[in-house]
């Protein structure tokens, strides 16, 4: 029986994929093998040494202490893309707020409310309605800065509305590189992009190369009039930089998800509370996803969308007994592994290493079971984190 303790309000569409007769789930579920979390802050909290697994029902992982659970030998799991289309959605509607004169029409409209004579009030919004006139994204630039599964959505989107899309990404991985459109023509540094885009839409992860990557700096040589978008993270912008451009008439418009002192109440500004993955479909997307990977790694071994360890698939062996290593990524230690299986007479089906940064880790398919002895064993071998029997 595996227990699983949950945080937050976790999407009961995630949880009913967990089998009640081999899973424990709930908030008050002790000595968990894994948690399924959503906001909650795990940093200085203690950590029961059943803890194999915690899954993030989102993609920002920063309530997590990464790191530290990765030289604990616990896989951190995020759910990338499983929000995308949610994200993606709230962009396109900053980005007509923007160019459309929507908010102040609606407050207009709405000053009107007092007025009972129809015609007179017809009469008076035709006559305003000029005030509220805008522009349409049809043929203007936009310059996306990231285009993992989040940024090429919305480049499809874009593309689709005839606008001329610009990506920056010098992470971009392989898969994301196939999914991300032809037609979207590929900055080769960020001042390019900032310097050609009528709106600049952020899709990058939080993380210490990418603290305050929208700075003055970038912020200088930004198109004058330009609109900037984020809907990553807070950390990604300098709201200081963001406030003098926006003062001095640089930055047209500055649309975030993230509301800051001083920027919420800008007249430039549209602030909204963090809202970008706050829809049914995105919270069931994200549930079910975290709980598919957390049951893979605890019945198989195997790992998907992890953030701190390399990801790992290998079919299970019919009959076999699987090992899953983790272990710091030094030479000799799978060597000194395998030696112990071999003195201890187990034969090697099948098995499987890969490495991430300072990481490794290893599934290896066993034709009997070892026993006490030679788990201890290859515990003891130096810089191996963890070992699990499946």
């Amino acid at each position: 029986m595996f227990k699983i303790k949950t945080y937050n309000a976790i999407s009961s569409k995630g949880l009913e994929r967990f089998n009640p007769k081999t899973y424990e789930v709930g908030g008050a579920v002790a000595d968990a093998d894994a948690y399924v979390l959503r906001s909650q802050k795990l940093h200085g909290e203690p950590v029961p040494p059943s803890l194999l697994a915690v899954a993030r029902a989102g993609a920002g992982v920063n309530n997590i202490p990464v790191g530290e659970y990765g030289q604990q030998g616990i896989v951190v799991f995020n759910t990338p893309g499983a929000n995308a289309n949610a994200v993606k959605e709230l962009v396109l509607a900053g980005m007509l707020l923007t160019t459309r004169g929507i908010l102040p029409g609606i407050e207009y409209a709405r000053s009107l409310g007092t007025m009972t004579d129809s015609a007179e009030m017809h009469q008076l919004l035709e006559k305003e309605k000029s005030r509220f006139a805008g522009t349409e994204l049809r043929g203007k630039t936009l310059g996306i800065v990231g285009l993992g599964a989040i940024g090429s959505m919305v480049a499809d989107t874009a593309l689709a509305l005839g606008m001329k899309v610009l990506g920056f990404d010098p992470a971009l991985s392989i898969d994301a590189a196939w999914r991300l459109s032809n037609a979207v023509q590929r900055m080769e540094n960020l001042p390019s992009l900032l310097a050609r885009s009528d709106f600049v839409s952020i899709h990058v992860p939080a993380l210490e190369s990418t603290r305050h990557m929208i700075d003055a700096a970038a912020l200088s040589g930004i198109k004058p009039g330009a609109v900037l978008l984020n809907f990553a993270r807070e950390t990604i912008v300098d709201p200081a930089a963001i406030l003098q451009s926006l003062d001095a008439g640089r930055l047209g418009r500055y649309v975030s998800d993230f509301p800051e002192p001083g920027l919420s109440t800008h007249d430039k500004c549209i602030a909204m509370p963090h809202i970008g993955a706050s829809t049914e479909e995105s919270e069931e997307n994200c549930a079910v996803m975290a709980a598919d990977q957390i049951m893979e790694f605890l019945e198989n071994g195997n790992i998907v969308n992890s953030v701190n360890y390399p990801a790992v698939r290998m079919d299970r062996t019919p009959g076999a007994t699987r090992l899953a290593i983790a272990n710091e990524n030094v030479a000799g230690v799978l060597g000194s592994v395998l030696s112990v299986l071999a003195d201890a007479k187990l034969n090697v089906i099948d098995m499987i290493n890969r490495s991430r940064d300072e990481l490794a880790y290893n599934l290896i398919d066993l034709s009997s079971a070892p026993d006490e002895t030679a788990i201890k064993a290859i515990g003891n071998v130096a810089h191996v984190i963890r070992v699990r029997v499946i």
